[in-house]
């Protein structure tokens, strides 16, 4: 045990006076006229009334204890294992298909409710990619940035599908932004990418995002199948493809994209923690024990 305060230790010394003076000192006692005949001597009278004067002075100790701050080395319940999640969402002008953009910001926004605790990222991409909103624990500021992300308000520019941009993009941000924990990109896109048409080129991407520990997960909006390219590459990085053409697929998609990168927890190191309790059960148990000496230990010699 260590104490933040230890100079009020000293104080010590005014209990640790007044527990001797309770045992040792004597009395003169009362004399009384009728008071004549030899008595025996009453040891557990003056043992417990000895006991009752005590109590101050415990009380006392306890105090000063506390306020020197003691403290333990102890171990913290499992901290959480921090999870960096970049979406990438596709803004091409075929998100706006059957309302595909807004069935899929309403699934991230349920998505990102359930992973509270997690860094949270917004990629746009069509032609080019945009870094909408860095990874960070505020919720809010990818809930207020998805409904300006809409595909109608972007520029002509904005048109393409290069998917291989988008992931290298968002690769050299989480690389730069993210905190120690794992890491994964949540790819939203309705179409086949222009940039990874071919087996090479998807695994090398797949190569330099498993380097990085970054797992891909590709939710495929689109009424087609996935892209071949896209779907290994995702589980060359250890993630998974869906197909979601409507709410309950995306919910799907998500709900299962949560149970295959679950929260994980794991213990912390040891730190130093309060440790008031002891010496607050004493104290008090000495309050208890000294108002009872005052209302049925009283010491009255006739």
């Amino acid at each position: 045990m260590s104490f933040t305060e230890p100079t009020a230790l000293v104080l010590l010394v005014v209990p640790v006076l007044l527990l001797v003076w309770a045992w040792q000192r004597r009395s003169s006692g009362l004399a009384l006229p009728f008071d004549d005949q030899a008595h025996a001597p009453r040891r557990f009278l003056g043992w417990m009334l000895s006991t009752f004067d005590s109590m101050p002075a415990i009380i006392l100790l306890a105090v000063v204890f506390m306020l020197a701050g003691p403290q333990v080395l102890r171990r913290p319940s499992d901290q959480r294992v921090l999870t960096n999640i970049q979406f990438c969402v596709d803004v091409s002008g075929s998100m706006t298909i059957g309302n595909r953009y807004e069935m899929a910001i309403d699934a991230v926004e349920d998505f990102i409710d359930a992973r509270q605790g997690d860094a949270f990222g917004l990629t746009l991409f069509g032609s080019y990619a945009i870094r909408w909103v860095p990874l960070t624990r505020d919720l809010d500021a990818i809930r207020n940035a998805l409904p300006f992300a809409d595909p109608q308000r972007q520029p002509m520019h904005m048109g393409g599908t290069r998917i291989g941009h988008a992931l290298q993009f968002c690769l050299g941000n989480i690389a730069a932004e993210a905190e120690a924990g794992d890491r994964m990109i949540v790819l939203v896109s309705d179409g086949m990418s222009s940039d990874i048409s071919d087996a090479s080129a998807s695994l090398a991407l797949a190569d330099d995002l498993k380097a990085s520990n970054i797992a891909v997960f590709h939710v495929h909006v689109g009424t087609g199948s996935v892209p071949g390219t896209v779907q290994e590459l995702a589980r060359e990085t250890g993630g998974e493809a869906f197909v979601a053409t409507d709410r309950k697929g995306l919910d799907r998609a998500f709900r299962y994209i949560d149970q295959l990168r679950p929260d994980r927890f794991e213990p912390g190191g040891t730190v130093p923690m309060d440790f008031f309790m002891p010496f607050a059960l004493v104290a008090l148990s000495a309050l208890g024990l000294h108002v009872i000496g005052l209302f049925g230990g009283r010491y009255t010699p006739w």
